[in-house]
């Protein structure tokens, strides 16, 4: 299994590491990170990445118990010590290279049921430098022979710096428990802030699906056509995580609990053969 693709496009380079969970390994302009960056010949752990993968579903299924169609199931502790099992299993695993050029990458994972994820699904991640801009594209196939809950999302991590600013529109926010599993909605207009002290860990729905992020001389715009973003940051770290996500934050059980539909939340429900695919662009520009 390839350990590190590179993929260059003027001042923007990327690197990926497929067998460490199909992850960005890095993002760089020129030799400053726009995302946290480790060469990927060097990464040693997805969970210090750039970003990775969320599949078949994005943060966290309350207590590892996903009850879906009448039948219960019990997933396991995949993020010591939380006693949630999170992120889904594509971080967890290795993708196999299908297509490779120098700005463009094909990745793909095939899930065979099991204990971590019921249901069989085959995922793909394409990846295109084009100018200024990382594009990603992920999708997912129900390779079940019932019909699935599934879900997709990034989980990137921007460098964040003394003056780092965000700025997007959103409709609500989802606050979270001491457990952190989403509570209750409020009306929510989104942020627009300077980064240094903020301490944020929510997911936001109606997300207008465009972000701007000011760091350390650069303009970095996200864009992606899923409507949920999951925003986490401390006043003391040196990151940001900025996730396009398709569904809030526990859907499946949220959804049993409220009596909502799980699509209301964002889940899609994926009849056998059916595919969903997602997008995320980041473009990248020194500012004068």
């Amino acid at each position: 299994m390839t350990s590190s693709i590179s993929l260059l496009s003027g001042a923007l380079r990327c690197e990926l590491n497929p067998a460490l969970g199909g992850c960005v390994a890095g993002l760089w302009f020129g030799e400053q990170q726009v995302l946290r960056s480790t060469p990927a010949a060097e990464l040693q752990s997805v969970r210090v990445s750039g970003s990775y993968p969320l599949v078949p579903y994005s943060n966290r299924i309350g207590y590892r118990k996903l009850r879906w169609a009448g039948r219960d199931y019990e997933l396991p502790q995949n993020f010591a010590p939380e006693v949630h099992t999170i992120h889904g299993v594509g971080w967890e695993r290795g993708w196999m290279v299908e297509e490779s050029s120098p700005t463009r990458a094909v990745l793909g994972y095939h899930h065979t049921a099991d204990a971590s994820w019921p249901f069989a699904f085959d995922s793909r991640q394409t990846f295109t430098l084009n100018g200024d801009a990382l594009e990603m594209q992920m999708s997912i196939s129900n390779r079940a022979a019932v019909a699935a809950p599934a879900g997709l999302g990034w989980h990137p991590y921007f460098a964040k710096s003394a003056g780092t600013q965000i700025q997007f529109a959103a409709a609500g926010r989802w606050e979270m428990g001491e457990d952190k599993l989403p509570t209750q909605r409020l009306a929510h207009a989104g942020l627009d802030t300077d980064c240094t002290n903020l301490d944020v860990d929510h997911c936001f729905d109606g997300w207008s699906g465009s972000l701007q992020l000011t760091e350390a001389g650069l303009r970095i715009s996200v864009t992606s056509d899923l409507n949920c973003l999951v925003v986490f940051t401390t006043p003391g770290r040196d990151s940001i995580a900025i996730e396009p996500v398709s569904h809030v934050n526990n859907a499946i059980a949220l959804a049993q609990q409220t009596g909502q539909s799980a699509e209301s939340l964002g889940l899609r429900v994926l009849q056998p053969g059916e595919t969903f695919t997602a997008s995320m662009r980041i473009q990248v520009e020194a500012m004068t």
